[in-house]
């Protein structure tokens, strides 16, 4: 494991945890960050999760990558789910998650890329509320992938508890 690239306050939780503690007045905002994909996406856990370990995969963040919610599990998420998604072609995803999966990439690589051709593949399969829903659960977790990973926050083993709030290191209360 690389040290991080702060000087991170040592503490329960390791890096993961305790680099919230240089600026806690912005622990609000990164826990509204991992509440909104977690707690409040209307979108299937699976299809969530294909795409955030796209976008984990494509932000090199090793937390992010090792990260397994207890609710995602109880929602469907597997290891074979989280094993394909960067050659999707190789497993057996429903056409809902090989284009989550898609939208994850796009979005992480070339957002500006993403036509009115894409759209119409997308639309045919998600509502539109669960595109805003994909959308800003991509946001989230692009976000928040790349802050660890430029920081050098690499990783300790994540709580127990499976809770989201382990995905960004951020503590539980």
């Amino acid at each position: 494991m690389t040290p991080p690239r702060l000087d991170v306050p040592a503490g329960p939780g390791g890096p993961p945890v305790q680099v919230w503690n240089l600026r806690p007045e912005l622990l609000p905002t990164v826990t509204a960050m991992i509440d909104g994909p977690y707690r409040r996406s209307q979108l299937p856990a699976r299809e969530r999760e294909a795409a955030r370990m796209r976008i984990a995969q494509l932000n090199d963040c090793a937390i992010c990558r090792d990260f397994r919610a207890g609710s995602a599990r109880a929602g469907g998420a597997t290891e074979d789910l989280y094993a394909h998604v960067d050659e999707p072609g190789d497993a057996h995803y429903t056409p809902r998650e090989l284009l989550a999966i898609e939208f994850a990439e796009r979005f992480a690589l070339d957002h500006q890329g993403m036509g009115d051709a894409f759209f119409e593949r997308l639309r045919a399969v998600f509502s539109d509320s669960e595109l805003v829903d994909l959308s800003v659960c991509c946001a989230a977790f692009l976000g928040l992938g790349r802050v660890l990973a430029v920081l050098g926050i690499d990783g300790s083993p994540a709580p127990a508890d499976g809770s989201p709030e382990a995905a960004s290191g951020a503590p539980t209360a």
